[in-house]
């Protein structure tokens, strides 16, 4: 294979801070979206159950969606990162399968995220639910569920942080 061709699309290294205080700011900051994103669906439940005058409240069909983003941050946080980028013999199997399971954890981030947005868009947007206290549950969903993932992918490139300082993307 020509070496000139392999090298044609070569993504600029971002220069990043590799000190210990920017991995525990990012971390908690991280972790703060996440709570963001948790308290947002509790807070449409909450109020669903409690303080909503009208006939929509949240169920269990509204949690579906932070559930799969919950699940996909696991997924994706709990990687092995060396094993992505691992190019010894032995390594190929392991190489492809650590691979596939981030897939299936970003696959289930997009399903939250996307999931929030049918919810919004069928529960609340089609049946005419457009008044602010009552559309304000469905927004809070979509809210919680782009928390999430943004709490995910502020962990990823955290870690994914070489020891050289830069960030290959």
């Amino acid at each position: 294979m020509d070496t000139e061709r392999e090298h044609l699309f070569r993504f600029p290294l971002i220069k990043l801070p590799n000190s210990r205080t920017v991995r525990t700011i990012v971390e908690c900051a991280a972790g703060a979206f996440y709570a963001l994103g948790f308290w947002l669906i509790m807070d449409a439940s909450i109020y669903s159950k409690t303080v909503n005058g009208s006939v929509v409240h949240v169920t269990f069909v509204d949690w579906i969606p932070f559930l799969c983003s919950t699940l996909g941050m696991l997924v994706v946080n709990s990687i092995d990162k060396t094993q992505l980028f691992n190019s010894d013999a032995f390594g190929q199997g392991m190489q492809w399968q650590a691979r596939l399971v981030l897939f299936v954890g970003f696959s289930l981030l997009a399903v939250g995220v996307a999931g929030s947005f049918l919810v919004l868009i069928l529960k609340f947007l089609i049946k005419g639910y457009d008044t602010m206290p009552t559309l304000g549950m469905g927004i809070e969903n979509v809210g919680s569920n782009m928390c999430v993932m943004l709490s995910c992918t502020l962990l990823w490139i955290i870690q994914n942080l070489e020891e050289d300082q830069t960030l290959s993307l």
